[in-house]
């Protein structure tokens, strides 16, 4: 990224290609839609170039770039206020045939979709630390710096969003 902001546009390819299936699935994980995904990890990229001074090369790239997919994504929930959730009856005919398998398969796809949903309807901001924290697996450390808090302060989100994530998920088995 030093290499970038000094000029070497070239090497914005290859952050580019090292990083956009993590922004990828960040993104996937908080709002179920691949197109948006897409396009929300070319706008990520867009402001890295846009912003790519105000990168000091103190910290790790990938808070920075993090820092910024988080305020994409604050822009595009912003503008359009909610996401729409996938309907759940759209999957029945992925879901197989009636054997034994096929009801297991059932039974952990419907698990599944049980858990995206109860992620979906977590508040954004709960949803944000879990994914950042249990699925992208950064470290509380690193998720302080993105979200501009302590790690005690992400510790304890990351415990009252797994405690809204229980809550949700056994209503929705209900």
């Amino acid at each position: 990224m030093l290499q970038v902001r000094e000029g070497d546009l070239k090497k914005l390819g290859l952050l580019y290609e090292r990083y956009k299936k993590v922004l990828f699935a960040f993104y996937y994980h908080q709002n179920r839609d691949a197109g948006a995904s897409e396009d929300l990890v070319q706008n990520v990229f867009y402001r890295v170039l846009k912003y790519r001074h105000g990168f000091r090369g103190d910290g790790v790239f990938k808070v920075w770039l993090f820092h910024i997919a988080r305020n994409v994504n604050v822009d595009h929930y912003r503008k359009n206020k909610r996401v729409e959730l996938q309907d759940i009856d759209s999957w029945q005919d992925k879901l197989g045939d009636s054997n034994s398998e096929a009801h297991q398969n059932m039974e952990k796809q419907e698990s599944r979709e049980l858990l995206h949903l109860a992620i979906q309807n977590m508040d954004p901001d709960k949803r944000e630390v879990l994914i950042l924290s249990k699925i992208k697996e950064l470290k509380y450390r690193e998720i302080g710096e993105i979200l501009g808090c302590t790690e005690g302060a992400v510790k304890v989100k990351v415990f009252r969003a797994l405690k809204a994530l229980r809550s949700n998920y056994l209503a929705l088995q209900k």
